[in-house]
C-alpha cells in the first residue's frame, strides 16, 4: 500500500491570493472593448490599389500608365504616354480623377493634340 504524500503548505499573503485567485477567475474571459459609444460596425479596410495600364484610342504605340503609389497619393498628375510611339502626348490626370480610381471608377481623359491628332485614354480598375 502506498503512503499518502504530505505536503508543506506554503503561506501566501493576502495580496497574493487575491491575486491568484483574480488571474484564476480571468482565465478563459473574453473583454470586447468599443470605442467612445459608437455602435457602427468597423469599415472594410480599403483594397489593396494596382498599377493601371489605360486603354488608348486610335493607339499606334503609346502607353499610359498609372501606378498604385500615384493613385493611393492622389496628388494631380501630367502623364506623358509616348510608349513605343515616335511623338509624345500628355494626359493630366486630376485629384478628383484619383479619387474616382481609388473608388474603383473609370476615368476617361483627353490627351494633348501632338502631330495633327489626340488620344483618348480610359483607365479602369479592376
Amino acid at each position: 500500500m502506498t503512503e499518502p504524500i504530505a505536503s508543506a503548505a506554503v503561506p501566501i499573503s493576502r495580496r497574493e491570493f487575491t491575486l491568484q485567485s483574480a488571474l484564476a477567475l480571468l482565465t478563459g474571459v473574453v473583454i470586447t472593448v468599443e470605442g467612445c459609444g459608437s455602435k457602427s460596425s468597423p469599415t472594410a479596410p480599403s483594397p489593396v490599389v494596382n498599377d493601371l495600364t489605360g486603354s488608348v484610342s486610335a493607339n499606334h504605340g503609346h502607353t499610359a500608365t498609372v501606378t498604385a503609389a500615384q493613385i493611393t497619393a492622389a496628388n494631380a498628375i501630367s502623364l506623358n504616354i509616348q510608349g513605343s510611339a515616335a511623338h509624345p502626348h500628355t494626359v493630366e490626370i486630376s485629384q478628383a480623377d484619383l479619387r474616382t480610381l481609388q473608388n474603383r471608377q473609370p476615368v476617361t481623359k483627353d490627351s494633348t493634340n501632338n502631330n495633327n491628332h489626340m488620344h483618348s485614354v480610359t483607365f479602369t480598375p479592376a
